[in-house]
């Protein structure tokens, strides 16, 4: 369950992702499955259940700051399976802070 605008925060993930795009790496971001559920709504469960799989293929969680139980049972979740989770700061690049993490 996302706490705050759900724009902004949808917005503020993208933004990471582009930035680790452009860093070259290959984001997946669950925060676009906002629009999938405007058109086919599915209860909360669904979509978290659905993050789960995506993860489990996952080497890196980003974490972005905030408030979020969603993201939290993420983190919980990444940790479960031996995935690497990269809280991010605020203002620095999130390339770059993933790159320090996996060295």
């Amino acid at each position: 369950m996302t706490v705050g605008d759900v724009a902004t925060n949808v917005r503020a993930a993208m933004d990471a992702a582009e930035g680790l795009l452009r860093g070259g790496f290959a984001p997946y971001l669950p925060h676009l499955d906002h629009f999938w559920h405007l058109v086919h709504p599915h209860d909360y469960e669904t979509w978290l259940a659905l993050d789960f799989a995506w993860l489990a293929a996952c080497d890196v969680l980003v974490r972005l700051p905030g408030d979020s139980p969603g993201a939290d049972r993420e983190v919980a979740e990444a940790e479960h399976l031996g995935i690497l989770v990269v809280q991010l700061e605020q203002g620095r690049s999130a390339a770059a802070q993933v790159r320090e993490a996996l060295r």
